[in-house]
């Protein structure tokens, strides 16, 4: 293993250059020390998160349930069975949206291109609502396993269709960010009035049931559900830090790429499929979560001093912001709140914040 190391800049840490073997890479210390405050709290949300509930549990006693203690078998239901299974999920919910916005922002060369403004996350919704108000209005027969499959394999299937549409919409030899947002904003008013009109189709209950499930929720989450979600987003957040060379250099002009001799479109396609993924998972776990793939990213540029979010960086900055709105929304007041409430009411600032800075630099 050999490193060079290159000169910073004024107030930054020092980027080196490392290499093992036939392998080498990159090391912005900056980025990693970013990376190891962000991990630490991580896991102090996580202890909160289960901590906090109905009703309040000691630290010891939530680690002694975590690590299979079931002297009192009360709080090992509680922590194991209702709390971790929900903490599990805001960390799935916040990582993969997060880690979807850094990828869409990077390639579109735009801070406002999450998967919010560019329809992945409406069309999944679409698919989803779709299944669950046919599976409670009985107008196609679902029920059961049938509806319980149908639901995020119809998410799924209706944010890659949503992601493609607008990636062929927007590509006119070559992928304009332009174009990309107004063609994702499209898609977004059409799959939004579609899933509206869809909810007029079912009865009372199917109806409320999914403008609950729209409004972003962590409630009931099992393991049932939220171990796949997990492992899904898990491979594919490494996959996407692993593919964080390649993503870097979609930042460039396209004839700078092409002349490096990258495939510059296999690598878009590659990276933007990654991103509708996720932005999927994080559907199908808990709904549409509003502002956490805009914001984190950004949040994680900033802390890193990057000209791009990094990928990893900016799925722990999500996964700390869901954790920790979803504890207030869900404790702090009288009334629960679902989380996509909280993030709501959080990210709305930070967008406009974004759109003044951005105006400012342009004037």
């Amino acid at each position: 293993m050999t490193a060079t190391e290159t000169a910073p800049r004024k107030g930054t840490l020092p980027i080196r250059a490392v290499r093992i073997g036939r392998v080498s890479f990159r090391l912005n210390l900056r980025v990693v020390v970013v990376a190891a405050v962000m991990a630490a709290a991580l896991l102090g949300a996580m202890a909160l998160h289960v901590a906090f509930g109905g009703t309040p549990l000691p630290y010891p006693d939530v680690l002694r349930a975590l690590l299979g203690d079931t002297t009192n078998p009360r709080t090992h239901l509680a922590v194991t069975e209702f709390r971790a299974p929900r903490m599990v999920a805001a960390v799935v919910v916040g990582a993969s949206l997060a880690a979807a916005g850094a990828i869409t922002q990077t390639v579109a060369r735009n801070p406002l291109a999450s998967p919010d403004l560019l329809g992945v996350t409406a069309g999944a919704s679409l698919g989803a609502v779709t299944v669950l108000v046919i599976a409670g209005g009985g107008h196609a027969g679902l029920s059961g396993i049938a509806a319980t499959v149908g639901m995020p394999a119809a998410a799924f299937a209706a944010g890659i269709v949503s992601g493609v549409a607008v990636y062929l919409l927007a590509y006119r030899r070559g992928l304009d960010s332009y174009r990309l947002v107004l063609a994702g904003l499209g898609i977004t008013g059409l799959a939004t009035s579609l899933t509206t009109w869809i909810l007029t189709l079912g009865d009372v209950t199917s109806a409320a049931q999914a403008l609950t499930w729209m409004t972003g929720s962590l409630n009931g989450k099992d393991w049932a559900t939220v171990q796949p979600m997990a492992i899904a987003a898990v491979v594919l957040i490494l996959a996407a830090v692993a593919r964080g060379r390649w993503l870097l250099l979609t930042g460039f002009g396209e004839d700078t790429v092409v002349g490096l001799g990258v495939r510059i479109g296999a690598v878009r396609l590659t990276v933007l499929t990654i991103a509708v993924l996720l932005a999927s998972i994080a559907t199908v776990t808990a709904g549409p979560v509003a502002f956490v793939a805009l914001a984190s990213p950004q949040i994680a540029r900033s802390l890193t001093a990057g000209v791009t979010p990094p990928v990893g960086v900016s799925a722990l900055v999500g996964a700390v912001f869901v954790l920790l709105a979803d504890t207030v929304s869900a404790n702090a007041l009288a009334v629960p709140l679902p989380v996509g409430v909280a993030t709501a009411v959080l990210g709305a600032p930070f967008l406009i914040h974004l759109l003044l800075k951005y105006q400012r630099r342009l004037s």
